[in-house]
């Protein structure tokens, strides 16, 4: 017996993603556990663990300051040893730490500016800034008149980190102090890269670099959590002091074992007494219809952003899949109708936690976290939320670097770095001033990729300004391509490159909306300089869009490739991604029959760039998520940059390097590198099972025989089950034989050997044949007795003969014939459409 495409995916899929199981983690040991008791004469040992004194630091720390000055309490005003004494840094002073493993590390510094036993210093008037080489961390600090702990979570990348501390002002009160200090690292997973935005939704990348300060750090309906008790020696405070109405919920504690699963959570993500413990919704059987959230509320600072980390730990149902409910930030939607067990394979008590990120949610600086009950019918109103951390975004600002003492041994490496790094400087800016001037003598405008290329021509050039916008439209041998926009334009347009303006991430760059000066909306793509795609599919972009125009594909406006950036503007489509209307967002549910009408419009792009022009052009990566739709729900499909033009007349294939995106890619491309309009097919073939079944094609939190979705649902199709997994907002309202005629396509589509697969113009036709059988509901009987006509199919055969206009072959309508043992169904459509159509004549 041979192996199928599904026996191979699910191999595929077996060394891909590990296995959901529940599992306890090693204990994480630091590689660099620096603890400093400032001030003191001895060492100090708090909940297990040992701070040493500034007589006893090891070589790896060094002290630089123009004065020493150690402090002691006068009176025990502070329970904790390590603020019953001081250092007194009078001056630009630092510390020095040598870092042995790179990586994400918690910097802690503690302040209390206790009374003195000596009188000699005012710490309760000292001010100052606190920075490492890299990252301001405190601007103008006043510590209060209570002990407090700053802490900072920082990707440390450097060997050697420098704290340094600058007073705000000079003279008798121009001093910094601190009480102790920590410099420790964490696992680098604790920070994921990647974080869901909030308002409006998408997604955040670039996490795992950026500097966080610890805000808050919350243990909802539990006592507080001491250092002791937490793997990475965090605290924990608890949540009553936040809830803005604490009638409205209760505390829950579990007294069973807390689960962790492979791949998500740990112990170090957060302990098991923040995960055995929730806030929930105090419902009863008095309030079970009442309606309402549960919120806490936070003093932030409204120019910030923030990382919210919340978590979550099912302690309250009885049975998995119970508990539904709605996550708030602010009032937007974080997660909406959230079922734990989906995400935890059906297991309950198991850790699991969601990041998001957002900006203050009140102008006044009032960040909100709620809770609430699911709108969905049959879901009793419940919720629960088990912990939460926000953490302040660091902004960047100045830093001071103050030079430790006793590294004079390696002065000669640093000078000899310092000047590598400006004589490389020096070079590079030569560099970029003789390519500019090279450019400048060799064409006028200010291209870096130029000479422009269509169809392996270089005969672009300016026909001069069209709008006031300061741009200008350029044309090649196949008509205008659009505008050239300058970077200023652009950047007006999109009010800065706004991250409140970005409507969507992908593998190019982030895309922002934006409105030109004649108020026209734009959707802007910016390309990422860290992004895997760059000047290849840009140019592919311009130069495919340049020449095939349809209304089924999304227009190309322009571009902007001044000051090295890679921009496209593209006109802009209202209603978002296809993705977005079938899950993970606020947008409306669409009908059957609207989904159909997004299907065939999709199609009619594909089967255009198939067939619209002498070569096809296969576009590589067909999924859900470069399916837009218009104010009118009107389908386009979009994104073009990783399109390849089709084989020769003589060649069945191109061979290339895989590229798409996983779960939609064609096994048989994936397997022999040969690129087909039919890898175009299959990719489209698991678009519609999405619009089928509203769930992402790959989801590794489900059952293992459900993560892939081609392959668990043709298991349904098989069987002639495939109305068992339709998207539940559907069920009842698709017609047997519309649904039958849809499930046939899929799977055709979804054939092993792409010569067994229809041609795009095949499935559009099926496809519209879908709809008129949805739309045929009080005509069934009509439809049963027409399919029954004798002679039927030689006519039928007869009118696929018929070639069409151009002008019909530029609206997306198909040429040739289609397989014959499809052809009665396929045609159905077309011959009767005015039959079958209760408005027809």
């Amino acid at each position: 017996m041979g192996v199928t495409k599904y026996d191979e995916l699910g191999i595929f899929l077996f060394f891909s993603f590990f296995f959901l199981i529940s599992w306890d983690a090693a204990a994480f040991t630091p590689a660099d556990n620096y603890l400093i008791d400032c001030g003191s004469s001895s060492n100090t040992t708090i909940n297990g663990r040992t701070f040493l004194s500034d007589s006893s630091l090891p070589s790896s720390v060094t002290v630089t300051t123009p004065k020493l000055v150690f402090l002691n309490a006068s009176s025990s005003s502070s329970s904790s040893p390590l603020y019953r004494t001081a250092r007194v840094l009078p001056g630009s002073s630092s510390y020095s730490f040598e870092i042995r493993t790179p990586g994400r590390h918690f910097v802690r510094l503690h302040f209390f500016p206790f009374s003195a036993a000596s009188g000699s210093y005012n710490l309760t008037s000292a001010a100052f800034s606190v920075s490492t080489q890299d990252v301001p961390l405190l601007d103008n600090y006043q510590p209060s008149t209570s002990p407090a702990m700053k802490e900072f979570s920082l990707n440390i990348t450097r060997t050697t980190l420098v704290l340094s501390f600058v007073p705000s002002s000079s003279g008798s009160n121009g001093i910094a102090f601190v009480n102790a200090l920590e410099v420790v690292s964490v696992p680098d997973s604790l920070i994921a890269d990647e974080a869901q935005t909030v308002s409006p939704k998408g997604s955040y990348t670039g996490l795992s670099e950026l500097p966080l300060e610890t805000a808050y750090r919350i243990n909802m309906g539990g006592p507080m959590v001491d250092p002791s008790n937490d793997t990475l020696s965090r605290t924990w405070i608890p949540d009553q002091s936040f809830l803005l109405d604490q009638k409205l919920s209760r505390s829950v504690a579990y007294t069973g074992a807390v689960k962790y699963m492979q791949g998500g959570a740990t112990r170090d993500t957060a302990p098991d007494a923040v995960y055995g413990t929730c806030t929930e919704l105090a419902t009863s059987s008095s309030t079970a219809n009442a309606q309402f959230n549960v919120t806490w509320q936070f003093d932030v600072d409204p120019s910030s952003s923030y990382l919210v980390r919340m978590h979550f730990c099912d302690i309250v149902s009885k049975a998995a899949y119970d508990l539904l409910f709605n996550v708030y930030v602010g009032t937007s939607f974080a997660a909406q109708d959230l079922d734990l067990s989906t995400r935890t394979i059906g297991s309950l008590a198991t850790a699991y936690y969601m990041d998001f990120v957002t900006g203050a949610t009140d102008p006044s600086g009032k960040l909100s976290v709620s809770i609430g009950p699911s709108a969905q019918t049959n879901s009793m109103p419940d919720g629960i939320l088990n912990g939460l951390e926000i953490m302040r975004m660091n902004s960047s600002g100045s830093v001071s670097v103050v030079t430790p003492d006793g590294q004079k041994a390696k002065l000669g490496v640093v000078v000899g770095a310092v000047l590598g790094a400006v004589a490389a400087a020096v070079i590079a800016v030569v560099l970029v001033l003789w390519m500019r001037r090279k450019k400048r003598t060799s064409k006028s405008h200010s291209k870096i990729w130029l000479p422009f290329s269509i169809n392996g021509t270089t005969t672009t050039h300016s026909v001069g300004s069209r709008v006031s916008n300061g741009t200008v439209a350029t044309t090649g041998p196949n008509g205008s391509f659009g505008y050239q926009f300058s970077f200023a334009v652009v950047q007006e347009a999109t009010n800065n490159f706004d991250e409140n303006w970005v409507i969507g991430v992908g593998g190019f760059g982030k895309v922002y909306k934006g409105v030109m000066r004649d108020d026209t909306q734009v959707a802007v793509k910016r390309g990422n300089p860290k992004s895997q795609q760059g000047i290849n599919e840009f140019r592919t972009e311009i130069d495919l869009l340049s020449r095939l125009r349809h209304r089924h594909l999304v227009s190309l406006i322009g571009y902007c490739d001044e000051r090295n950036e890679m921009i496209l503007v593209y006109e802009y489509m209202e209603k978002g991604t296809l993705k977005s209307h079938l899950y993970g967002s606020n947008f409306p549910n669409l009908t059957w029959k609207q989904r159909l009408e997004v299907c065939i419009g999709a199609a009619r792009g594909l089967h255009y760039l198939h067939t619209g022009s002498t070569k096809a052009v296969i576009h590589r990566d067909v999924k859900s998520a470069n399916i837009l739709l218009d104010e009118n729900l009107m389908a386009k499909v979009a994104d073009f940059g990783l399109s390849k033009t089709g084989p020769e007349l003589d060649q069945t294939h191109v061979s290339t390097a895989v590229k798409g995106s996983f779960g939609y890619l064609d096994p048989e491309y994936f397997r022999r590198q040969q690129l087909t309009e039919k890898s175009d097919v299959y990719s489209f073939g698991v678009v519609l099972l999405e619009v089928l079944c509203a769930r992402p094609v790959i989801d590794p939190t489900l059952a293992r025989e459900m993560v892939n979705l081609a392959e668990w649902a043709m298991k349904w199709q098989m069987r002639g089950e495939l109305d068992q997994i339709v998207d539940s907002r559907l069920r009842g309202n698709i017609q047997t034989e519309s649904l039958r005629k849809y499930g046939e396509t899929v799977e055709k589509c979804l054939a092993d050997y792409g010569v067994d697969r229809p041609s795009m113009g095949d499935v559009l036709w099926n496809l519209e044949y879908a709809l008129q059988l949805q739309q045929a509901e009080s005509d069934a009987s009509e439809v049963n007795s027409i399919n029954s006509i004798p002679g039927l199919s030689l006519q039928v055969q007869n009118m696929v003969a018929v070639v069409e206009s151009p002008a019909d072959r530029g609206q997306g309508s198909v040429v040739g014939s289609s397989d014959t043992d499809d052809l009665s169904e396929v045609s159905m459509s077309r011959v009767f459409s005015q039959l079958i159509k209760s408005e027809g004549r």
